[in-house]
């Protein structure tokens, strides 16, 4: 896949004047960051992989303020985006503030970490929700299987061209 439409670095949302040509250029970036995070997964397993230098502090920080939230079970969107979900997951997303660079920028989640990117599998929510059901999902090892199932390929590839 291969994307050159950028966000300007002083890009100032607030001030622009076309909001059309704005929102594909963050629909870009985000599907930017969702190919590349899944080709990372095809290369590393989940369980090995550290999103940010505050991955630990990050999943503490979930279990502590969502003790409910398990990483195997599909999101419920329509309750993660209630008024009530919005509120919890504000309040955790601003502890990440000046610590996580666009900690709030929007970004492709799957719904359940049994599938792949797909337009019904796929939910769009800021970058700090990412961060955190992605990090409980790789330190339960949840993620994996996109590595071994790309292992699987490379192998019978290997295979295939040696033949």
């Amino acid at each position: 896949m291969s994307v050159t439409t950028q966000v300007p670095k002083d890009f100032d949302a607030e001030n622009a004047d076309n909001f059309e040509d704005i929102e594909k250029q963050f629909a870009v970036k985000a599907v930017q960051q969702m190919a590349t995070y899944w080709a990372i997964l095809e290369k590393v397993p989940g369980s090995k992989l550290r999103l940010t230098k505050m991955d630990d502090d990050i999943f503490e920080h979930l279990k502590k303020d969502f003790p409910e939230f398990d990483p195997a079970v599909p999101i419920d969107e329509d309750e993660m985006k209630s008024k009530t979900g919005k509120d919890r997951w504000r309040t955790f997303m601003m502890a990440y503030d000046k610590k996580i660079d666009d900690y709030n920028f929007g970004t492709l989640l799957r719904a359940s970490p049994k599938t792949e990117y797909g337009e019904k599998e796929t939910i769009f929510v800021p970058r700090m929700q990412f961060y955190a059901v992605e990090i409980a999902r790789n330190r339960a090892g949840l993620n994996d299987w996109i590595y071994e199932e790309a292992e699987k390929e490379r192998q019978k590839a290997k295979g295939s061209s040696s033949a």
